[in-house]
């Protein structure tokens, strides 16, 4: 099996965006400029709807047939187009097929959308496969969108608490108690 990659990520829309709807919400007028970096991130931390204004666009290659699986539940806020197994499109029988076939899988959703899919793909629970191909993403987030990235944090981090029926223990180490307050800001 290949190893999985990035082909791509891209952002559309802007926080000039993100600013005007917050402003329609409040009864004002488009504004000028871009939002400060503390603004975003009171936006990112508050959840507050025009942060869906921001989109990520993004798209593995050599991603495992089942590892996509794990993306493909969430389905709020994002859209997934997944390659085809089917016989009559590849030439190959499907059912001949292992659980770990590459397929390539491209998305886009929307910055609560990231952010939620963080809490549970960066989980220590998630599969080690599913969290290495969240994090990728969540890397090249990192470089465009440094507020978006420092949102993308797991549940226990977003909560304060580990909501996990079996507790990785992660919350119990000084690491843990660095990623919170980190969140926090």
């Amino acid at each position: 099996m290949e190893k999985t990659v990035l082909r791509f990520l891209k952002i559309i829309g802007s926080w000039r965006d993100v600013a005007d709807a917050a402003r329609t919400t409040i009864r004002m007028d488009a504004g000028t400029g871009t939002p400060s970096s503390s603004w975003k991130r009171r936006m990112l931390l508050a959840e507050h709807s025009p942060i869906r204004k921001l989109l990520v666009s993004w798209k593995w290659g050599d991603l495992p047939y089942w590892v996509s699986v794990h993306f493909v539940r969430h389905k709020y806020g994002i859209e997934h187009f997944v390659s085809t197994q089917r016989t009559d499109r590849t030439g190959e029988d499907r059912t001949a097929k292992p659980q770990d076939a590459p397929v390539e899988h491209e998305c886009f959703a929307n910055a609560a959308e990231v952010m939620f899919i963080s809490r549970r793909r960066l989980c220590s629970q998630a599969s080690p496969e599913t969290r290495a191909a969240w994090k990728m993403v969540v890397d090249a987030i990192a470089e465009k969108e440094p507020e978006l990235a420092s949102c993308c944090v797991p549940e226990c981090v977003y909560r304060g608490f580990c909501p996990e029926f079996k507790c990785c223990g992660y919350v119990k180490t000084p690491q843990y108690a660095e990623a919170v307050a980190r969140y926090r800001g």
